[in-house]
């Protein structure tokens, strides 16, 4: 079958002679050499993998393409992470991908503007339910997959970032043109993911327990869906806040700003305990990522204790990585002396800080 034939709308060649390409767009990819005659540039509209898959199948000078730069609107494919994988598929090492997006706020200003005000308030609100809740309900997702195909739903920055990662994408750039996201992203490694997720509520957590095992921590939700392959792209961007925990973290959605201050996202971690993942008092269960800031050494270490419910960072209250390695540090010289004993006067002084001194992880 012709490409033509295959593709709704395809353009090749370099960036600077595309009709349809505005010119924010081009001196935005201008600024990453995007639109340069050199890359073998292609231009889609599209909506699924097989054509991305047709269009390595056209490309008869490389085997993979240097470049794709999609104007579709994420939010009108249906599985975005299998188009993701294919894209990942048909890329060059260090290959570049641009997307864009209506990201949910950005839907709320189009919607906010178009209609008159109060009406626009109610149209906000059916539509935010219908487009962004009753796509994620165990019962309603069927009913909207059916009607819509999956199509034009409300998706956030987060959502859209975090998908690439998890499909071996790093976020280079990201820059707001006429009321769109674009996103380039670049293949750092092979697809890691190549089916969607199922995020509700209550989902697992990969972290590292006791001897470097890695176990699957229980939480409710508190990010955005796949809020987790972001951690690097967050430290990178802003580095840590006191206490440890990453600096500007948008990750944290509009609830779980409320449940981790009422410690709710953490109560279904009571399940880890009982399995024995967990104790009750210990070093926080933390990723690869996090771990990695620790230095070889002291994570080998810290890799020698069982991971707790209650960590000793409630006790000392440390503000930097340094003081946190601190604080950990005493307690494992501590617990090695007297194992119940520290564990128990570690409980007392963590619980007294958090009742009466408002001791909160944000």
């Amino acid at each position: 079958m012709e490409l033509a034939k295959t593709l709704r709308k395809v353009y090749s060649g370099s960036l600077p002679k595309m009709t349809g390409v505005s010119p924010a767009l081009r001196e935005f990819l201008d600024q990453y050499n995007l639109s340069s005659e050199k890359l073998k540039d292609v231009v889609v509209d599209v909506d699924n993998r097989l054509t991305i898959d047709n269009l390595r199948a056209q490309n008869t000078e490389d085997a993979c393409l240097n470049s794709i730069v999609n104007l579709r609107l994420l939010n009108r494919i249906r599985e975005i992470v299998p188009f993701f994988s294919a894209v990942n598929e048909n890329l060059e090492s260090e290959g570049f991908f641009v997307c864009c997006v209506e990201t949910a706020g950005q839907r709320k200003k189009r919607l906010y503007k178009k209609f008159p005000s109060g009406i626009n308030t109610l149209y906000y609100i059916f539509d935010y339910l219908g487009k962004r809740v009753l796509p994620k309900l165990p019962l309603s997702k069927q009913v909207y997959f059916f009607l819509t195909a999956g199509r034009n739903r409300v998706l956030s920055r987060v959502e859209v970032l975090g998908r690439l990662a998890y499909c071996g994408f790093q976020i280079v750039g990201e820059k707001e043109i006429e009321n769109r996201l674009f996103v380039i992203a670049k293949k750092q490694n092979n697809v890691v993911g190549k089916q969607e997720k199922n995020y509700g509520l209550l989902f697992k957590m990969k972290r590292h327990g006791y001897q470097g095992n890695l176990i699957e921590v229980y939480k409710f939700r508190s990010m955005y869906a796949y809020a987790e392959y972001l951690q690097e792209f967050i430290y990178q961007q802003n580095k840590l806040d006191k206490g440890g925990k990453f600096k500007k973290d948008f990750r944290v959605n509009m609830m779980g700003k409320w449940i981790r201050k009422l410690w709710v996202d953490e109560l279904p971690m009571i399940y880890n305990l009982f399995k024995g993942d967990l104790k009750l008092v210990g070093v926080r269960p933390i990723s690869q990522q996090y771990l990695s800031l620790y230095g070889e050494e002291f994570a080998e270490k810290r890799k020698q204790f069982k991971p707790g419910l209650i960590p000793p960072f409630y006790a000392d209250l440390p503000e930097t990585i340094e003081e946190i390695k601190a604080s950990e540090a005493r307690y494992f010289e501590a617990y090695q002396k007297a194992p119940l004993q520290t564990d128990f006067r570690y409980f007392v002084k963590c619980f007294s800080n958090i009742l009466f001194r408002k001791a909160r992880s944000n």
